[in-house]
This record gives structure tokens, C-alpha cells and sequence, in this order.
């Protein structure tokens, strides 16, 4: 078996991304945390998640993230899946955080895209069938 642990995410505030974060997964935690130094620059650090999977955040972040409607390399969009994609869509909203797209209709899934301050894309996703055929389709 092979699964992601954790995305380690460079951003410029720390707190601003946590707080997306803690609204979309509140049963998530900050698990450490300190302060170190990056190729000569300090940095404050923190590690969110649960046992198992985590969101490693650095705050020495340095200029913009890429264009998301641009061509340049670099990460397009993570997901989450979740079995409540409407809870999640509620807590972010009370937390200010409006979708910055709607995924495409299909009768398997639900899914919507949000940016974080940081300006990373973070697609959620409810799948309404467990036939990974029916999950892939693009019905």
C-alpha cells in the first residue's frame, strides 16, 4: 500500500492558511511546531493534521504562487476526499472562504475547489459510489 503522508507547503502567513485549514478540517490538529533556519532565512514551522496525515507549513515564502490560469510548472491543485463535502463547503463559508470554482456535474461525485491564502488550490471531493469504475467516470 502506498499513501501521501504529507504536503510540506511554503507559504508568507502561517496563521492565514491555518485557519482555512483548521475550518475545513477541525478534527485535524497542530501536532509540533518550532522555528528554524532555510538556506540562511528563519522560519517558523508547524505540522497539521492527524496520526497519520499532515500538512507541513513553512512561512518563509517569497513572492507569489504560480498563476493558476497560467502555463507555468509547479502544482496545479491538491484534494482532500471527504464524506461531507457540505459540512466542509458550510465551515469554510462561516470562515470567509468562498469556492473559487464548482466541479463538474457528475451523478458519482461532488466536488469544489478553494483557494487558501497562501494560493494553493485545494479541491474537496464526496464520492457517491464506492466502484472506483463509477468514482473515474466522467458521467
Amino acid at each position: 500500500m502506498l499513501h501521501i503522508e504529507h504536503l510540506n507547503l511554503v507559504v508568507k502567513d502561517i496563521d492565514a492558511v491555518l485557519t482555512f485549514y483548521q475550518a475545513a478540517m477541525p478534527h485535524w490538529r497542530v501536532r509540533t511546531e518550532g522555528t528554524g533556519e532555510w538556506y540562511g532565512v528563519p522560519r517558523r514551522w508547524l505540522h497539521f493534521g492527524d496520526d497519520y496525515q499532515y500538512l507541513a507549513l513553512a512561512d518563509d515564502g517569497d513572492g507569489d504562487n504560480r498563476d493558476l490560469a497560467g502555463h507555468q510548472p509547479g502544482l496545479a491543485h491538491f484534494a482532500f476526499v471527504t464524506d461531507d463535502i457540505d459540512g466542509i463547503i458550510e465551515r469554510l463559508d462561516k470562515a470567509g472562504f468562498k469556492p473559487s470554482s464548482m466541479g463538474a456535474e457528475n451523478r458519482y461525485r461532488r466536488n469544489i475547489y478553494f483557494l487558501d491564502p497562501a494560493g494553493f488550490e485545494v479541491e474537496f471531493v464526496q464520492y457517491l459510489s464506492d466502484d472506483p469504475i463509477q468514482r473515474n467516470s466522467d458521467l
